[in-house]
């Protein structure tokens, strides 16, 4: 089975879809981060991708694939498809690796670092257990 055939391990609503079409316009390409940490860590952080820094304590999650409003057929009127990827603490993972993540976004008060924060939204997770075939397929390839 080819990383292409697993099963989507994160997912992006269309109200975040949107969010990122907007701070990808101001600040290039993006990533999100998940420490799992109290506080502000307990949200999933929006950055320019590469200006949080992962390593050997981070899981990459998958990429979000971003379609903006008026895209048909690959064919886009409000901008190209993008991915941004999604990165967890090992720690927090340990916890979650047994979940499907969705980001989604809501009106409030964001963490102080992520880059939603000035629009007055703050980005969230939704998560639902993993089928047992979606986790049997993730086990089968090492990647759980």
């Amino acid at each position: 089975m080819t990383s292409q055939d697993l099963p989507e391990r994160v997912a992006v609503t269309p109200a975040a879809a949107t969010m990122l079409v907007q701070l990808r316009a101001q600040h290039g390409p993006l990533m999100f981060h998940q420490s799992g940490g109290c506080c502000d860590g307990s949200s999933p952080m929006c950055y320019p991708d590469g200006e949080f820094l992962t390593g050997d304590a981070d899981v990459h999650l998958g990429d979000l694939a971003v379609v903006p409003d008026g895209v048909a057929d690959g064919v886009a009127d409000g901008g190209e498809p993008f991915t941004v990827p999604v990165w967890m603490s090992k720690a927090q993972y340990e916890y979650w690796k047994h979940t499907h993540l969705t980001i989604d976004v809501v009106k409030g008060r964001g963490a102080g670092f992520s880059l939603e924060t000035p629009e007055g939204v703050r980005f969230l997770i939704r998560s639902r257990v993993l089928t047992d075939e979606e986790y049997g397929a993730l086990a089968a390839a090492g990647v759980v």
